[in-house]
């Protein structure tokens, strides 16, 4: 592979990924790998380096709920346009957007972007195949799912097989990718909407405050009322809170203590729970 241009910094592990499997997507990756983006170019530097050396559609792809304890996962793919009708205005990471401007974002990337789409992974699947099983596959459904074909997909922080002819992993790329920021923008407001609906649903867990996402008084409504159906019950928190509730076999209530011990915390996030049948 050659040398690395300053500015375009993959991730180590993406770098070792590239290194190890030199198929066509490696040739790709190290072209664009071979282009240099100031630091200082801005949000846009990567789609801009990326276009120049042929890349036409660039995708960004990125989350919403990888870390929420209750309701779905979302994942968005965009493809912004080049000029000026990619330049969104006020666009960032959405973690850095109060809300009213994360939907001013939304509603603008919605009606420029030249390609986008959102794949929702509901609770249940979540515990059924585990979180990254289902984050993996659902970026792959998103670009899949793109009206347009992408000729290179940026992704935040990892990298993921399967994305077509040419892929990349972005540090940090939500702050410094236009169309991964874009993704995030997406999918967040797109959770964010679905968590507000569940409010309505179960208003005993106030979804529409934290979004699922654990708090301390995220964590005392699940004391108080047990889990909903809307919550990861294979994430540490959820499960205890529910061998807690009435009418759950003993077993199944020692598994999950014995889990919590052996973790030292209980976080939130996914442990393997299996139910067992008390001797």
């Amino acid at each position: 592979m050659g040398s690395q241009m300053p500015g375009f910094e993959p991730s180590d592990t993406a770098a070792r990924a590239l290194r190890a499997n030199p198929q066509p997507v490696s040739t790709v990756a190290s072209a664009a790998a071979s282009i240099a983006v100031r630091r200082d170019s801005g949000l846009w530097g990567y789609e801009r380096a990326l276009q120049g050396r042929g890349f036409g559609a660039v995708a960004g792809v990125d989350e919403a709920g990888r870390g929420a304890c209750a309701g779905p996962l979302v994942v968005a793919a965009v493809v912004l346009p080049q000029g000026r009708r990619g330049r969104i205005p006020g666009l960032a990471d959405s973690k850095l957007l109060s809300a009213a401007a994360r939907a001013a974002c939304y509603t603008e990337v919605l009606e420029r972007a030249s390609a986008w789409s959102a794949v929702v992974v509901p609770a249940g699947e979540v515990d059924r195949r585990g979180i990254h099983v289902v984050n993996i596959e659902g970026m792959r459904r998103a670009v899949a799912r793109l009206g347009v074909q992408p000729s290179y997909v940026l992704t935040d922080g990892f990298p993921v097989p399967g994305l077509g002819p040419g892929a990349l992993a972005v540090w940090k790329g939500d702050r410094v990718a236009a169309c991964v920021a874009a993704a995030s923008v997406v999918a967040k407001v797109t959770r964010d909407r679905l968590m507000d609906a569940l409010h309505e649903r179960f208003p005993d867990y106030d979804f529409g405050q934290h979004k699922g996402y654990t708090t301390p008084q995220h964590s005392a409504a699940l004391t108080r009322h047990g889990p909903c159906p809307e919550h990861r019950r294979s994430y540490i928190n959820v499960a205890t809170a529910a061998a807690g509730s009435a009418g759950l076999p003993e077993g199944w209530r020692a598994s999950v203590i014995s889990l919590r011990s052996a973790d030292g915390q209980n976080d939130g996030m996914p442990a393997t729970v299996r139910q067992s049948e008390s001797a």
